[in-house]
């Protein structure tokens, strides 16, 4: 993982793109490269090793690409997901970032929204599958590809 200053703090606290958790659904799809450290972070979070933290979004974006990709299984992706009970980011200052890093870096809002979680919440990561964003974004800093990441350490393990 190429470091940050933020991430050689003690990381607490973790925000998952939408391309990181549509691969927990979809693990085989040839589209989804490194589904494999995808559900890794997914077994990390269910035994508690991983605290996340999500845009007030991800829960619909999530929902809009299952129900695209296979809508028959879009309501129990979605229930299933609803049950993680991911805390919330908001606020003017995740709002204000997020405009701020769409403008400067033409990106999608939805997609700025939440590496503003990670560069407005202390001690926090983005993870992305999005390649594309991570070569415009990796400037602004506490972003890590998923092909990248490992437990920080400090993390809970």
């Amino acid at each position: 993982m190429q470091r940050s200053t933020a991430a050689r703090k003690a990381v607490t606290r973790f925000v998952l793109d939408a391309s990181v958790v549509i691969k927990w659904l979809f693990p085989d799809r040839p589209e989804e490269s490194d589904a494999f450290h995808a559900l890794q972070i997914l077994h990390l979070i269910k035994h508690s090793r991983l605290p996340v933290i999500q845009p007030p979004h991800w829960l619909a974006e999530v929902a809009a690409v299952t129900t695209r990709l296979e809508p028959k299984r879009a309501s129990a992706a979605v229930s299933l997901l609803f049950t993680l009970e991911f805390p919330i980011s908001s606020g003017m200052d995740l709002y204000l970032k997020a405009c701020d890093l769409s403008d400067s870096l033409k990106q999608h809002l939805f997609d700025t929204l939440y590496h503003a979680v990670a560069l407005t919440e202390p001690n926090t990561i983005f993870i992305t599958a999005d390649d594309q964003y991570y070569r415009k974004a990796a400037s602004a800093g506490h972003i890590v590809r998923l092909k990248d990441f490992t437990l920080p350490s400090g993390s809970k393990s």
